[in-house]
């Protein structure tokens, strides 16, 4: 067994390159797979880097094969395809920028052919760009962020939903921001309660066609987001109650639950992961 409070980096974390360090586990050695997803078909929205990234190698370990979407460093994209393939996985890493509809029809396009179908899709790319004051909220940054973050999932889903089979999962990744936002993150966390609120409503509006929607809401976690967003990771998760910020791979049991058969009864459900802070 692991000690959450002491077997785990705390901070204060530095920034070498634009990363974060030491560098954010994601699961390429510390996570063990079981076989729970075997023979599935999955699009992540957003796989190459932190809890995506840790997505991506789970499922991989659990024995699904993995289209991954990615906005920016490719590198970071074919290292995760790479590994996936050397778990005897199919794997494939499609361009996107999920603010614009026609990408995100085209991606679900490129995810059916490398993959033969799609029987799972997850949600976890997202944009945020902190500011203090809302008198420099402009324009431009708030669609961006609405539309990658919430219409994104939508134009997905439509295009995805006519090849989704029963039994299909959709998974969507919202934020402790839902519902205890930051003075600075007004239009993210919008969008992240936005996503709280979809879930439920697509639960059951896609109950009847036999596919369950839920999500997951991290804390503070050590990702690249944090310091593109300007939020740091010098100090970050040291006022929750373990001390510290979450790694991407303790995320990954909770995407791997929600789209496992272990998880049939659940639905509408998004899973809090956060390290003891509450909503």
């Amino acid at each position: 067994m692991r000690d959450p409070l002491n077997d785990f980096p705390k901070p204060p974390f530095d920034v070498v390159d634009g990363k974060p360090d030491p560098a954010p586990d994601t699961g390429e050695q510390s996570y063990t797979g079981h076989g729970r997803l075997q023979g599935r078909r999955t699009l992540i929205i957003g796989g190459n880097t932190g809890i995506g990234r840790s997505v991506a190698v789970a499922y991989g370990k659990e024995g699904s094969d993995v289209a991954l979407t990615y906005h920016s460093d490719p590198e970071a994209a074919d290292e995760v395809v790479a590994f996936l393939q050397e778990q005897g996985r199919t794997a494939t890493a499609i361009e996107l920028d999920a603010s614009e509809e026609q990408q995100c029809v085209s991606a679900v396009e490129k995810a059916l052919e490398a993959l033969g179908g799609i029987d799972t899709l997850v949600f976890v790319a997202g944009y945020q760009s902190n500011l203090d004051d809302i008198a420099e909220l402009e324009t431009e940054q708030l669609v961006k962020t609405f539309a990658t973050n919430v219409y994104s999932i939508v134009w997905t889903l439509k295009a995805a939903l006519p090849h989704l089979p029963r039994g299909a999962s959709v998974i969507t990744t919202s934020s402790i921001q839902a519902s205890s936002p930051s003075a600075d993150k007004v239009d993210y966390a919008a969008t992240k309660a936005a996503i709280l609120n979809m879930t439920k409503s697509l639960s059951v509006q896609l109950a009847p066609r036999g596919i369950r929607v839920n999500g997951v809401a991290p804390g503070p976690f050590v990702t690249e987001l944090q310091i593109v967003s300007g939020s740091g990771v010098e100090d970050l998760g040291e006022d929750a109650p373990l001390e510290r910020p979450g790694q991407p791979v303790e995320t990954a049991g909770a995407y791997v639950y929600l789209a496992s058969d272990d998880a049939t009864y659940t639905t509408g459900t998004t899973i809090l992961v956060a390290g003891g802070l509450y909503d």
